[in-house]
């Protein structure tokens, strides 16, 4: 009786497992890179200047502090638009914020002129109560 040697599964396979793999290399590649981009666009729309300094303002306001209690900081994703072209743009934002009591929601609205943003309405909406509370008044700022 003769024995015949059987291919390994490779042996057998090669014909569809080279097309197949590159096709599959080929999606997750596309995979990857749209969460790359997601990621990168997330990570610097979270970071973006007006951002921090209406983080930084709030962290200061006293009524706010009251209310939501400390520390303030972002608990989700950012959504809204911020075009920027050299030293000029404009942003419209709504940052979801919390502290140790409450959340809120951050709304910035601004435009950039010469590398300086001037803000045109920056407070922040209570999500209880729906109450604002105006991070531009000086009167209620507790510096």
């Amino acid at each position: 009786m003769e024995h015949q040697k059987q291919k390994s599964w490779f042996g057998r396979n090669w014909l569809w497992f080279i097309p197949v793999s590159g096709c599959l290399a080929i999606i997750l590649m596309f995979i990857v890179g749209i969460g790359a981009a997601f990621f990168g666009v997330s990570n610097l729309l979270n970071n973006a200047a007006p951002i921090e300094y209406a983080i930084e303002k709030a962290s200061k306001n006293k009524k706010v502090i009251n209310l939501l209690g400390e520390p303030i900081e972002k608990c989700g994703i950012a959504s809204g638009n911020i075009s920027l072209t050299n030293n000029n743009g404009k942003v419209d934002f709504s940052v979801p914020i919390k502290g140790s009591k409450k959340e809120g929601v951050l709304i910035i609205k601004g435009i950039k002129t010469d590398g300086e943003w001037a803000y045109e309405e920056l407070y922040i909406r209570i999500k209880e109560t729906q109450e604002d509370i105006n991070l531009l008044e000086k009167a209620l700022e507790g510096i």
